[in-house]
């Protein structure tokens, strides 16, 4: 096994991890909240206050990657992420589980926004799609065992153990990065403290008060600070444009292949993420299944994914990373098409349901692998981290923002509250709510659906994405 190779495991293993921790908690709503003494409203942060840490500081974190070294800000990543997780699982009060897991995401945003750009680093261009394939069965495998792990641990020895289950795990991860993944490339450049802190303040205002809205309902001190942000952001970009090295180069957009490319990603992953929230909705209101069971049932996609990811990053080297991601757009499409068909039918549900998963995992197999390898294949040498960061950052925020979206259309039919317990599988669905929650979760298929054609018409528009060919 040459290095390139161990490398690779060791960020596949990092994959795992971080994609586990991103739903695991999910499962254990119900004992964590018991335990715990607290409510659905204050528990529901353990899993967003991770996204939005990573949605917020991604790009940020990958420029330091390009500074000072990526493998280092990997390995460290690895370090924080296993110690918050042992933290996570001894936290005494909801209090100290939220902060833990603030500290949980740091590390996992050191880790995304440092691991595609070391896969850049250490394979010629012409191997990036089979590289990011085995990234993205990373992934995958994660997704999976954050599901079946987190019922089985949750039922057998209680929520803490989904965190102290990390631990081990990262401790060897950790000293194979540190043994294995090694900086050979380093960027003589200025951190830009100023607009890392501006930034990330403007992304914490649109996400926390954007699932505020969707949370609690509107009011005009949310919708204010939204607009404050998206100011933020603009004004952020005007002075960006006149840096002599911005954190945020402006001029990679102008790459007709890199700029559609990066939101492709964020349009995918906001339709992607939405469709599991919604589908997850149904089968814990009006189907009745418990979590566990209900995630079980999205199983075939994680597998199919899992699979094909490799297989399916090597034809995008073959033939091009653009023609196969806009397949994958297709499918996820198809998906959803899939999902609009559900009724009050459990039986034609189940068999729709894993047909539809089916499809998904193709979509999955096929969009992420050639689509990070389109974006890294583009980009400037000096900034892969920088680049890889920004990439993460839109793909977090299509999924913060599909939570968003997801929970406010699912309120428009029931009650927020009854909403919130519905997705948590603290309550099902009774009587006439029943046919109001499926006639608004169609509503929120057909939104998806509209995000997966804007994705496919970027995909589409970036234009032809040639084979990838080896520095010269």
């Amino acid at each position: 096994m040459d290095n390139s190779t161990k490398v690779l495991a060791v960020l596949v293993i990092a994959g795992i991890m971080a994609s586990a921790d991103s739903n695991v908690v999910l499962l254990a709503f119900p004992d964590l909240t018991q335990t715990l003494h607290t409510d659905v409203s204050a528990s529901i942060w353990t899993i967003l206050v991770y996204m939005l840490v990573t949605t917020v500081l991604t790009t940020q974190l990958g420029r330091v990657g390009d500074i000072y070294g990526r493998a280092k800000m990997f390995n460290v990543g690895f370090v924080i992420f296993t110690v918050a997780s042992a933290l996570c699982g001894a936290a005494p009060t909801i209090e100290f589980l939220i902060g833990f897991r603030v500290i949980q995401g740091i590390g996992s945003a050191l880790l995304l926004a440092n691991s595609g750009a070391i896969v850049a680093d250490i394979f010629p261009r012409e191997k990036l799609g089979r590289a990011y394939g085995y990234i993205a069965a990373g992934w995958g495998a994660g997704a999976l065992l954050g599901i079946v792990l987190g019922g089985v641990l949750t039922t057998l020895l209680g929520w803490r153990y989904i965190f102290y289950i990390n631990v081990p795990i990262g401790i060897v991860a950790a000293v194979l990065g540190f043994k294995y993944v090694k900086d050979n490339v380093t960027v003589k450049r200025r951190l830009d403290i100023f607009g890392m802190l501006f930034l990330g303040v403007a992304l914490t205002l649109i996400s926390y008060d954007a699932i505020s809205v969707a949370s609690v309902g509107f009011s005009y001190t949310d919708a204010a600070l939204i607009a404050l942000g998206v100011i933020m952001i603009i004004a952020l970009l005007l002075m960006e444009r006149r840096s002599a090295d911005p954190m945020i180069d402006l001029s990679v957009f102008k790459n007709r292949v890199l700029g559609g490319s990066l939101l492709a990603a964020m349009f995918t992953s906001m339709g992607y993420f939405s469709i599991y929230f919604m589908i997850t909705l149904y089968l814990q209101g009006i189907v009745g299944l418990t979590p566990l069971n209900a995630a079980l049932l999205l199983t075939p996609g994680a597998v199919i994914g899992f699979l094909l990811s490799p297989r399916m990053g090597r034809l995008s080297d073959r033939f091009g990373s653009g023609l196969v991601a806009t397949f994958g757009v297709i499918a996820f499409a198809l998906t959803i098409l899939v999902y609009m068909t559900l009724g009050l039918s459990t039986p034609f549900s189940y068999w729709a349901i894993l047909l539809a998963s089916t499809i998904s995992g193709f979509g999955v197999a096929m969009f992420y692998p050639a689509n990070n390898a389109a974006v890294m294949s583009n980009a400037p040498a000096n900034s892969y981290g920088s680049m890889n960061g920004l990439l993460r950052t839109l793909q977090n925020t299509g999924g913060l923002m599909s939570y968003v979206v997801s929970i406010y259309i699912a309120s428009t039919a029931v009650p927020r509250a009854i909403a919130f317990q519905v997705f948590v599988g603290t309550t099902q669905l009774l009587g006439g709510l029943t046919a109001a929650f499926v006639s608004g979760l169609r509503t929120g298929f057909a939104a998806c659906l509209v995000l997966m054609l804007i994705a496919a018409v970027l995909s589409l528009l970036r234009g032809r994405v040639k084979k990838q060919q080896a520095y010269s």
